[in-house]
């Protein structure tokens, strides 16, 4: 039998797991520092929720490349292929949640889809979403969540924004009424360019006249006043004063953002404000997060037609990881501080080990019988800065051995000397 993984997905060795459970407590204090609280949703869900028209919709990327089965039962379930429709699940089965709802969720998340750098067929995305605010308020803050991460990670990074209001209002004012097909090709402008967008356009049956139209107001670089003069349609006027106040409230805040009419995303439920943010200057051209507003969603699974304001942001852990690994961060091979060699020692060994470990030190303990000099060699290899050598000349001291592994100093401390010195 030969072992090969499963197309898309990847085993993650220990010094790459250490610097990805780095980033999931950098975002998740963040997301604490914003007042969002935990919530977990499992990874199998009823395909009728995935399907769900008021969630992505049949029309959507993500559903045709979700992970279809069925149990023993013979229903119909998928593998999540995102948390936004969990979340919106959730809410609807819980109709007492206390609003706004500020909720944040690490998970798995599964697309049968395309495979390059940055992507790939189970991932993680770290989500948080405020459910119950209509306020420009809540978008900022999740983008300002998005900004202080980046910032965190040392990136160099920009966060593009834009709303579907817009975008709506600019095709309704050049004619078009099936909209989506449209907003499809639009949202690849920036790799495709205007040939490529206009051929597509073109083909789906769109009239020179409509694409022409289109593109006067779509063009590369065009500014939010210039398109407070042009754009006349009511909804796209009432999404370009949404994104106004936005981002009035960015630039109170301090955070740089672009701004970017052909922003659309590929989920057919965002009604309103919608973000992405990408690295600059780097082979990961995968966005590093993205989100945007929801208002739709949640009362089409209550089924009451009511309106559930929402807003979220979603980290893609993987580009995040990939990008990190080209800039050289991944360096820890183990959490461990320190490494006990015991010659002849090891009772006596075991109890400084528990007392280093009680201490809060990271305490690793050499195994075996494996002379002083492979102990040293493996210290090495991993990185463990500090190794602690135990002899019964050092114990008669009431002392032991501390080598610092990097210029190869010693001492001869006590337990409570290393414990001050170590934390």
């Amino acid at each position: 039998m030969k072992l090969e993984l499963a197309k898309g997905v990847r085993d993650i060795p220990p010094e790459e797991k250490i610097l990805k459970d780095k980033i999931f407590k950098i975002i998740e204090r963040t997301f604490q520092l914003y007042g969002f609280m935990p919530l977990e949703t499992p990874t199998i869900e009823r395909y009728e929720t995935l399907a769900a028209k008021f969630g992505s919709g049949k029309e959507s990327d993500a559903l045709k490349e979700t992970f279809k089965l069925k149990d023993q039962g013979g229903r119909k379930l998928g593998l999540r292929f995102e948390l936004t429709t969990s979340l919106a699940r959730y809410v609807a089965n819980n109709p007492a949640l206390k609003l706004p709802f500020k909720r944040y969720e690490f998970g798995r998340v599964f697309r049968d889809g395309p495979i390059k750098l940055g992507r790939y067929r189970e991932f993680w995305q770290c989500d948080a979403d405020i459910i119950g605010s209509n306020s420009m308020l809540a978008d900022a803050e999740c983008i300002a969540v998005a900004d202080r991460v980046f910032k965190e990670l040392s990136f160099n990074f920009v966060i593009k924004i834009n709303n579907r209001k817009i975008l709506n209002g600019i095709l309704t004012q050049a004619g078009i009424a099936q909209r989506k097909e449209a907003l499809i090709a639009i949202d690849k402008l920036d790799k495709i360019g205007e040939a490529g967008v206009s051929k597509e356009l073109k083909q789906k049956g769109y009239p020179d006249k409509q694409i022409k139209e289109v593109f006067q107001l779509i063009s590369s670089g065009i500014s939010l006043a210039e398109l407070k003069q042009n754009l006349t349609d009511p909804e796209g006027k009432q999404g370009l004063g949404e994104l106004l106040e936005l981002t009035g409230y960015l630039k109170q805040m301090k955070i740089e953002f672009q701004f970017d009419v052909t922003l659309a995303r590929g989920q057919a439920y965002y009604t309103g404000t919608v973000m992405e943010a990408y690295l600059k200057d780097s082979p990961i051209i995968s966005s590093i997060a993205g989100g945007g507003r929801y208002d739709k969603m949640i009362g089409g699974f209550m089924g009451n037609n009511r309106e559930i304001p929402a807003v979220g942001i979603s980290f893609g852990i993987e580009p995040i990881m990939d990008a990190l690994k080209l800039a050289n961060q991944v360096k820890e091979k183990t959490e461990a501080k320190l490494l006990i060699i015991p010659i002849n020692t090891v009772p006596r060994s075991l109890e400084v080990a528990q007392q280093l470990r009680t201490a809060g030190i990271n305490t690793d303990f050499a195994l075996g019988k494996k002379g002083v000099s492979k102990n040293l060699e493996y210290a090495n290899v991993l990185g463990i800065p500090y190794v602690v050598i135990i002899g019964e000349d050092e114990l008669k001291k009431n002392k032991v051995l501390l080598k610092e592994m990097a210029s190869g100093a010693e001492q001869l401390l006590t337990v409570e000397q290393i414990i001050k010195k170590l934390t």
